[in-house]
Formats: C-alpha cells, sequence, structure tokens
C-alpha cells in the first residue's frame, strides 16, 4: 500500500514537474525568440540605415567635386579656345595638370575631360581617345549630351584604367550661352563598395548585396559573385525577388524561412544607382542554437525527473537557478549584441519610454544625472535640461518641438517611426560641434508603451566639409572673389532682407585692360586682374559684397546713408586703382572707371541696378576714363 502511495505520490510529483517545466521551457523558448528576432530587425534596419548613408555620402564628394570643375570659368576658357589650341602641345598638357591636379587632391580614379567640339577625350594621363559615334563604348558620352541634366552618374568599364569597373560622376560645363563645351567629371572604383560591404559584415554579422531590378547581384563583398549571380534564383532566398523588390520609394523588410535557412530581409532603393541594396540577417544559426537549448532543456527535465525522487526541494532549487541564469545570460547576450553592432556607428545609444516620460534604460538614467538631473526625473524635465546645457541657441527651440513626448507620440500616431534632427551641441559650453540624432519609434511588446532609441552621431566633419565645399563654388579661382552668380545671389538675398534700407552699387572697369592682354600676355593680364582685386577688396568690410562678374568688370554693393559718402567711396577707388603692377613680363600702368547706382532710387532689384550702374560706367568711360560717374548725374 505504502509502495503503491509513494509511486502516486512520485507520479503525481513527476506529473506536476512535467508539466511545469514543459510550460517554462515553451514560454522560455518564445521569449528567447521574440527578444531574438527583434534583435535581428533592429541590427538589421540600422546595418542598412548605415550603408545608404554611407553610400550617399560616397557619392556626395564626387558629386560636388564634378560640378565645381564643371562651374570653373579657368576650365570654360580653356576649353571655348580647344579649337585655336587643340593642336598645340601645350593646350593638351594645361588640361592634363588641370584633372591630374584634381585626381591627386581629392585621390579619385580617375578624372576626365570629354569635348563637345571636338569628342576628344581627355585624361589625367593625357589624351586617352576619340568619342567616335558608332563604338557603343561611348553611348554615354552622346547620350548625356542630348539630355537636359546637369550632372549623370554611370557605371562602366574605364578604358584609360585597364578596363577597370568604375563608378563615373559626369558633370555638364556649359557655356555663357548655356550650349554644352564639354562634360567633366570623376571616378572611383567599384572596390571601394565591397571593402564598405565586408566592413560591415564583420561587425554585424549580415550580409550586403548591390542588386539590379531583376536581382542579378552587381555588388558585394564577394567579387566573384557580382554580375554571375542572381540573388533571389537559389538558396533560402529563392522565390523572394518579387516580395523585396518590389517597392522603390520606403525600405521593406520580410522574415523568410525554407529548406535552404532562414533569416530577416531588408531592402531599399539607392537612387544615385538604380539598384536595390540587399541586407540579408542569416539566423540559421541562431535558429539551431535556440532549438538546441530547447533540446537541452527537455533533458534537462527527464535528469531532473530522477533526482527529484530523491532531492525534490534540491531539485527544485537548482532548477530555478538554472533558469535565473539561462535567462539572464541571454538577455546580456542580447543586449551585448545590439550595443556592439550600433556603437560601431553611433557615439552614444539611449532609450526613452515615451509613453511613460521616463528613462527606459540604466545607462540613459545616468546621462541624465550626469547632467545634474536628480534620479527618477521626468523626461520632459531631462529634455528641457539637455537643451540649456548641451544645444546652441538657435536650435534649442527646435529641439524641444520636436522631442517632447506630446510631440513624438503624435508623429508615431501619423505612421512617422524615424526622426532626425541635425544641430550643434557643447560639452565644455565654448567649442560647438555638429551632431546628429537619429531616433527610431516602436511599440515595446512587453507593455504596449511606445519608446524610442536615441542614437547620437557626431557629423562634424561632413558638415564642415560641406560648407567648405560651398564657400569654394562661390569664388572665382583667379581672385578669389565671389564669382558671377554668388555676386548676384549675395545681392539679391541684402535687398531682399533689407527691402527699405539704402544701398550703393558700383561697376568697376579696369581701362584700356585688353591692351594689357596685347602687349604683356596673358599671364600678366591675370596678375593685374588678381592685383587689381586684392586692392578693391581692401577698400570694403567683410560684410560687403564684393565680385568678380566677367573679364575685368567687378561689382561692389553695400549700405551707403547718403549719395555723398558713395560718391567719396567711388572717388578714392578711383585713386587707389591709378597703380603700377609689377608682372613678369614688365610694368602695367593701370586706372580704372566707375560707374554708381543707387537703392532705391535707382531700382530695387538686381537687373535694374546694374544696367543703372552700367550706364553711368559707359558715360565714366565717353569722359574720358580714369573717373567714376552717379546714376542720373
Amino acid at each position: 500500500m505504502s509502495k503503491r502511495i509513494t509511486w502516486h505520490a512520485n507520479a503525481l510529483i513527476c506529473a506536476i514537474i512535467v508539466l511545469g517545466f514543459a510550460l517554462t521551457s515553451y514560454i522560455s523558448y518564445h521569449s528567447n525568440r521574440e527578444a531574438f528576432e527583434e534583435d535581428a530587425e533592429r541590427v538589421s534596419m540600422l546595418t542598412s540605415d548605415s550603408i545608404a548613408r554611407d553610400i550617399d555620402a560616397r557619392f556626395t564628394q564626387p558629386i560636388d567635386v564634378s560640378l565645381t570643375m564643371a562651374n570653373d570659368s579657368l576650365l570654360k576658357e580653356r576649353l571655348a579656345s580647344e579649337l585655336d589650341h587643340f593642336d598645340e602641345g601645350a593646350y593638351e598638357e594645361s588640361l592634363r595638370s588641370y584633372l591630374d591636379a584634381y585626381r591627386e587632391k581629392y585621390g579619385y580614379d580617375s578624372v576626365f575631360l570629354a569635348s563637345a567640339a571636338t569628342n576628344r577625350y581627355y585624361h589625367f594621363n593625357g589624351i586617352d581617345r576619340m568619342l567616335e559615334a558608332d563604338n557603343p563604348e561611348n553611348d554615354w558620352f552622346y547620350a548625356f549630351l542630348e539630355s537636359s541634366e546637369e550632372y549623370s552618374i554611370n557605371i562602366d568599364n574605364d578604358e584609360a584604367t585597364d578596363n577597370e569597373i568604375t563608378v563615373f560622376i559626369n558633370g555638364r560645363i556649359l557655356d555663357d550661352e548655356g550650349e554644352t563645351l564639354g562634360i567633366v567629371g570623376v571616378g572611383f572604383r567599384i572596390d571601394d563598395l565591397r571593402e564598405m560591404f565586408a566592413e560591415y559584415e564583420e561587425q554585424t554579422g549580415t550580409s550586403a548585396y548591390l542588386v539590379d531590378g531583376e536581382g542579378m547581384i552587381e555588388v558585394s563583398a564577394d567579387s566573384a559573385q557580382d554580375g554571375r549571380a542572381d540573388l533571389f534564383d537559389a538558396g533560402a532566398l529563392d522565390g523572394l525577388e518579387s516580395q523585396a523588390l518590389r517597392d522603390r520609394d520606403d525600405p521593406s523588410s520580410l522574415w523568410y524561412s525554407s529548406s535552404g535557412g532562414s533569416g530577416y530581409l531588408v531592402t531599399q532603393f539607392i537612387p544615385h544607382l538604380d539598384w536595390f541594396l540587399v541586407v540579408d540577417h542569416d539566423t540559421s544559426e541562431l535558429d539551431a542554437q535556440i532549438a538546441f537549448q530547447f533540446a537541452l532543456a527537455v533533458v534537462v527535465i527527464a535528469i531532473v525527473i530522477v533526482l527529484v525522487l530523491l532531492a525534490t526541494t534540491s531539485i527544485f532549487r537548482r532548477y530555478n537557478r538554472l533558469i535565473a541564469m539561462q535567462a539572464t545570460a541571454a538577455e546580456q547576450e542580447r543586449k551585448s549584441m545590439f550595443q556592439e553592432a550600433a556603437e560601431q556607428v553611433y557615439d552614444n545609444i539611449y532609450e526613452i519610454d515615451v509613453t511613460h516620460n521616463r528613462a527606459a534604460s540604466e545607462e540613459t538614467e545616468q546621462y541624465f544625472r550626469s547632467l545634474g538631473a536628480p534620479p527618477g526625473t521626468p523626461f520632459v524635465k531631462a529634455l528641457s535640461i539637455i537643451a540649456e546645457k548641451q544645444i546652441k541657441d538657435e536650435f534649442r527651440q527646435r529641439y524641444l518641438e520636436m522631442f517632447t513626448p506630446a510631440s513624438v507620440l503624435e508623429a508615431y500616431a501619423r505612421g512617422e517611426d524615424e526622426l532626425t534632427y541635425d544641430f550643434m551641441s557643447t560639452v565644455d559650453g565654448k567649442t560647438y560641434t555638429w551632431m546628429r540624432i537619429n531616433a527610431h519609434l516602436f511599440t515595446w511588446s512587453q507593455d504596449g508603451s511606445v519608446r524610442m532609441l536615441v542614437y547620437r552621431q557626431n557629423i562634424d566633419e561632413e558638415k564642415r566639409r560641406e560648407h567648405a565645399l560651398i564657400e569654394q563654388m562661390q569664388r572665382d579661382s583667379l581672385t578669389g572673389l565671389y564669382n558671377k552668380a554668388a555676386t548676384q545671389e549675395h545681392i539679391r538675398a541684402k535687398l531682399a532682407s533689407a527691402p527699405e534700407a539704402s544701398f550703393a552699387f558700383l561697376i568697376l572697369d579696369i581701362d584700356n585692360f585688353k591692351a594689357v592682354n596685347d602687349c604683356f600676355g596673358h599671364s600678366a593680364g591675370d596678375t593685374v586682374l588678381a592685383r587689381f582685386a586684392q586692392t578693391v577688396e581692401g577698400h570694403f568690410r567683410r560684410e560687403d559684397v564684393v565680385g568678380r562678374i566677367g573679364g575685368d568688370e567687378f561689382v561692389v554693393f553695400l549700405p551707403m546713408d547718403d549719395a555723398a559718402s558713395a560718391e567719396k567711396k567711388a572717388a578714392d577707388l578711383v585713386e587707389a586703382l591709378r597703380m603700377d603692377v609689377e608682372t613678369d613680363a614688365g610694368t602695367c600702368s593701370l586706372s580704372a572707371s566707375v560707374g554708381v547706382a543707387f537703392a532705391p532710387e535707382s531700382g530695387r532689384d538686381f537687373e535694374t541696378l546694374y544696367r543703372r550702374a552700367d550706364r553711368a560706367l559707359y558715360h565714366a568711360k565717353a569722359c574720358g576714363k580714369n573717373r567714376y560717374a552717379v546714376d542720373g548725374a
């Protein structure tokens, strides 16, 4: 009887243990799997976004450099005179040196110039070939000439560098009448993208590909696949082409599972290349690990059932400790993987519980405390502290408006799950650097709250490089003054910002400058122009607009309280510009004529002021030059 009771008791205990262990293992399995899937999705999305930004950044500078060369007035002058000098070795050498200078400065694999007048293809190594219309290799040249695009991107073999596969950025060179003089551009090898993909694969455990609209692999870390393999033709991704490549407007993602493997796939369209970026996070090994852990749990159950007959209490305690250790280890592993992958790209990562207006991680709490916020400070209060201590004044209001809990929840309700803001930040209160916040919004499955992952990225070098390029594009290469387009833009901006203010508009012209070129040569003429520009610029403030608008014609635009002050300034200029300039060819005696117009008396727009000042300049020339004249006088 006692044995029967013991047997029933043991059977009941074993049944309870089996049921309890089965339920616990089931819950643990699904909890771990959900955490693992969230981690895989986040890492894959972050990797896809980072690669897309890197690709965009790699194309920004080449585009800017190509457009800078295309708008270089010196290059335009040289190309416009090609028909007069194309058979001269010095002319060819000047173009080769120009192209080679850009190649050495920026490190591009190819820098070229194609003439619309002669169909010559100039390379940094010299004239490479003639672009014959019946050669398919030259279709890009004639197609671009027929288009109206300012620039274009094409990927082709570079015949000038052993037919290496190269990305070319082509910029259109226009003359003053808007006619195409030629095409100038730079090229870099596709191997650069392969190296970038390999680095991301090593850092994040994902695989990245660039594929065309049919799924053919164009670029990957493995060059053996490029142009030879269809990503969706075999293996785990077989048959997923229509789902993965259907959206060209927004990134798309999907989970897949087949006999070939399982994983998470993220795709987004790259307009620069007309290709799709595909990031594949293969989770087959992780799936196997989870299955192994589940099988291991079953074995543990069997062992525990045997041992519980001897020491039920001891086994229960040991089992509880094992479960706690497994859960903690799995959670820690998930956090570590995500942290390591994300920190490769971003300086700081914080997590906010937007719904409950609080920090959602210990790291975020520590960050708030480092700024002087007491423990438990609401997020909206901590946000104000951050703005006051770290954000530059002109960016502070927009920062607060974008990231307050109410604004974030409204954005998420509209379907926005990504927020981005560029601003200037400081640590010491004196030195400011450009930073970018990328905030990812999502719903936390455990309590339904809206969470926000905040990534802070230092973009100071990128911003400063961008501003430097803009400034370079606005300057005349010979004199360092504003070029014609920049001069017009700045004058129009000043007129628009102060419609009631008084301004003086001066046009300066070097008297008999053609004789300088004829007698002393163009090199001496360049020296005269540079000295003339330096003298003019020295008579004005930094905030005044001083520009060269063509040849030996210069424009100055500045605020002026009365006409007498403007006339005195013009007289001083005429006096200062009456000088001798030493050149390699000899001494040149200079003088200048100045035409003056006033806003608003002479007009309120650039064209009218230019026309009236030019009329005054003509009058000064007609009266003997070396003097100034005022519009309407």
